[in-house]
């Protein structure tokens, strides 16, 4: 359908609906005057009634209110002649009783496995009822046994003592009874007094009134029938009481109190009558029922038990008059019409003569041509849009050329990125929050053996237990934001072999900065490992040839003096006391020289176990005494402060304190003291100073020391101090070096305290 014709019939249909709105409001505004009158008379009517209703219900009230103040009576008297219990009592007694009393019935009700029971009546009919489906008779009846006051709103409330309104008899539903209850706790029953009524004669509300609705039927024929609702049943069931399956009907919520209820709308009409309820306002429905046009209003009564009146008219006759009159509006709008859809339709042939060209610019656009542009010099809207049209497609133009450069940078980009993680050789995979793989890259299979299928979605389990207390730490850091790099720690592989791996662990978040994932590159070291160890034994060889020396320097002095006192005993026969002691105070020193060199000449399993330092350091500086005596140097340790033990390897750490030691004394070519200060600072670490009074190093040397094959010795290899830093280093410590050329050099350990 073209735009012409969609205009033409917009506009006709704007003008078919301001004629319809024309002649609805025409007929709401003559209708709203017969409602208007109608309403009056309506309330009018129930005014009257409710006035009647209102008469009959209060005489209903008094009546039973007296009627249960006697029931209360009865009951307390047929206690005071009845025994206690109830096996003592039978059922003559019970009618004689009644008899005796005045009253219709008397029944004994108990309480037997949580439900309520007659037990004993006056009236055979009345034995073996059961009140459980009574539904709120049953509540007050077990609130009066446990001696609670009765809460439920319908009935009459009296110490120790409740009746119900009026209703039909269970036993007998031809009979119309009030009931009296009554238990004060001092019998094991519960008294029920019956009263039976002669209801139509004495409390029927619905003759008077229904008298009054026929005389206004009569008065005005338009009135199809008048109906009192009660709104708290009507469009329910009001079914209480079951007698063998059969129900029985209570007059307390009889749906409809008084007039008749012939054209019925109960759906409806129970939806309209708690609305004007809530509301107070009056309502009116409209409806087809029995072949004929109901219109029924809605009157709320309010009182002590509010209910609504319902007036149904005849809507034929109320709306006969109104029908002329839509008929004769209608007809005259028709004309209207057909003149305007005649109208719209060249008019809107004149104003669609710009919209065809736009039209056709963004179908140029929608083809991808963005270099079409529109003529159109009008200063309406048309003008306006056709000018934002040239300009979108312009705009368009440039942006998807800016597009697909950008598409084409990021298909590049994720091509490298890809390239990049699938080969490097690091392996890398990355879990979600719960610990599960999500992404694995090749390295991680060639270096571990599990396959992206094995791995994906499961949690990977390859960190040894004695590990596992420092991996749960690092994910806590990064779960907190932070990250762990270079760890060097275990990995176990598919196979179950452990190998020596460095991780580096940090957060994926996503554009809210909300960490979604976890990546972990690992880097296999074990190779470097090995050579580290390779290095670490050489070191130490170096360092045993050199001590042996020494050893050997210091080991032969008190053998030539054990030489020259054999000699004598061999040239002599004999050796005096003192030469004797001499001889064995010279082999006690050659002991322990030996002794102390086996401390670093013993093979030790690398483990670690608890290390006292100053121990440590006590050791070494009587092993390395006789050599910096050679030397003339004296060594001193100096215990700052208590010095608690710390977890590490012990002869690695002997292997650093060493290497350092010889390394000043060698630096102290003519002599002095070698200080060693040990002690405990706020930050809980240890600080371990070696001081000499050698020649110093250069300022420009300083930076490089610990490089491999970095020395400042002619025989030396450089390679001590490197094995000493990385020996510090996996202890979590560090070694700094401070030294002025011919001042002497400051080596500073820090190693932190580990609370386990």
């Amino acid at each position: 359908m073209s735009i012409k014709i969609k205009l033409s019939c917009a506009i006709s249909l704007i003008v078919a609906v301001i004629l319809g709105l024309n002649i609805a409001f025409t007929y709401w505004s003559t209708n709203a005057s017969k409602e208007a009158a109608s309403k009056e008379q309506m309330e009018t009517i129930a005014k009257h009634l409710a006035a009647t209703v209102d008469t009959l219900e209060s005489n209903k009230q008094h009546l039973e209110l007296e009627l249960g103040e006697k029931l209360r009576l009865a009951a307390i008297a047929a206690k005071e002649r009845l025994g206690p219990q109830l096996a003592d009592i039978s059922n003559n007694q019970l009618a004689a009783l009644a008899e005796e009393l005045g009253i219709g019935d008397l029944t004994l009700w108990q309480r037997i496995d949580g439900e309520i029971i007659s037990q004993k009546s006056s009236n055979p009919d009345e034995i073996g009822l059961n009140s459980h489906s009574w539904d709120y008779w049953n509540t007050a009846f077990h609130q009066l046994l446990d001696g609670q006051d009765v809460t439920v709103p319908q009935g009459q409330k009296l110490p120790h003592f409740w009746t119900g309104p009026i209703n039909f008899a269970v036993s007998n539903p031809q009979e119309i009874n009030k009931w009296g209850y009554y238990f004060d706790g001092t019998t094991d029953y519960m008294i029920d007094t019956i009263a039976h009524i002669d209801y139509q004669g004495t409390f029927d509300m619905t003759s008077g009134t229904n008298a009054l609705i026929a005389q206004l039927q009569e008065e005005q024929n338009n009135i199809l029938e008048i109906t009192g609702f009660n709104p708290a049943f009507f469009g329910t069931k009001p079914i209480i009481k079951l007698k063998k399956g059969v129900p029985v009907y209570n007059l307390d919520v009889r749906d409809i109190s008084f007039g008749t209820y012939s054209y019925k709308n109960t759906a409806e009409d129970a939806v309209l009558i708690q609305r004007v309820l809530q509301s107070g306002e009056t309502a009116t429905i409209s409806f087809e029922t029995n072949g004929q046009h109901v219109l029924r209003s809605f009157i709320p009564i309010e009182g002590s038990r509010p209910y609504v009146i319902g007036v149904a008219f005849d809507e034929h006759i109320v709306h006969e008059q109104l029908d002329r009159q839509l008929a004769v509006h209608s007809f005259i709008s028709l004309l209207l019409f057909l003149f305007t859809v005649i109208a719209s339709y060249f008019v809107a042939g004149y104003m669609i003569r710009s919209l065809n060209q736009i039209v056709y610019k963004v179908n140029a656009i929608a083809a991808g041509n963005f270099d079409a542009v529109i003529s159109i010099n009008n200063k309406d809207e048309l003008g306006l849009l056709a000018s934002r049209v040239n300009t979108m497609g312009t705009n368009l133009s440039k942006y998807t050329t800016q597009l697909k450069e950008t598409a084409s940078e990021l298909r590049s980009t994720k091509q490298y990125l890809e390239s990049f993680v699938d080969h490097t050789s690091d392996a890398i995979h990355v879990v979600d929050l719960e610990d599960r793989v999500i992404q694995v890259n090749n390295a991680f299979v060639k270096m571990f053996g599990w396959t992206p299928e094995e791995t994906m979605r499961q949690v990977l389990d390859n960190v040894p237990e004695e590990h596992l207390a420092a991996h749960c730490r690092h994910m806590a850091v990064v779960l907190g934001g932070g990250s762990i790099a270079d760890i060097e720690t275990v990995r176990y592989q598919k196979s179950g072999n452990p190998i020596d791996v460095s991780v580096t662990i940090s957060s994926i978040r996503d554009e809210e900065e909300n960490i979604v994932a976890i990546a972990t590159i690992s880097r296999n070291i074990t190779a470097r490992k090995q050579t580290e160890e390779m290095i670490r034994r050489s070191e130490k060889l170096s360092i045993v040839g050199q001590l042996a020396a020494g050893v050997a320097h210091e080991v032969r002095n008190p053998l030539t003096t054990l030489k020259g006192f054999v000699q004598l005993s061999k040239s002599s026969g004999k050796l005096s006391e003192v030469q004797l002691d001499l001889m064995l105070s010279e082999l006690d020193q050659i002991n322990m020289i030996v002794s102390e060199f086996l401390v670093l000449a013993k093979p030790h399993m690398t483990r670690i176990e608890q290390v006292q330092l100053v121990d440590a350091l006590k050791n070494i500086a009587m092993l390395l005494e006789s050599e910096a005596k050679l030397n003339h140097v004296m060594l001193e340790l100096r215990v700052l402060s208590p010095v608690p033990e710390i977890r590490g390897i012990a002869n690695q750490l002997k292997q650093v304190f060493v290497n350092i030691v010889k390394n000043g004394i060698e630096a102290m070519s003519n002599g002095g003291t070698l200080t060693i200060e040990i002690g405990a600072n706020e930050n809980d670490s240890i600080v371990i100073q070696f001081i000499d009074q050698g020649i110093g190093i250069e300022e420009e040397h300083l930076e490089r020391m610990g490089e491999p094959f970095f020395t400042t010795k002619e025989s030396g290899n450089g390679l001590g101090l490197m094995v000493s830093h990385q020996i510090i280093s996996s202890h979590n410590g560090t070694m700094s070096f401070r030294s002025k050329k011919g001042q002497g050099t400051c080596v500073e350990i820090l190693l932190p305290i580990r609370h386990e």
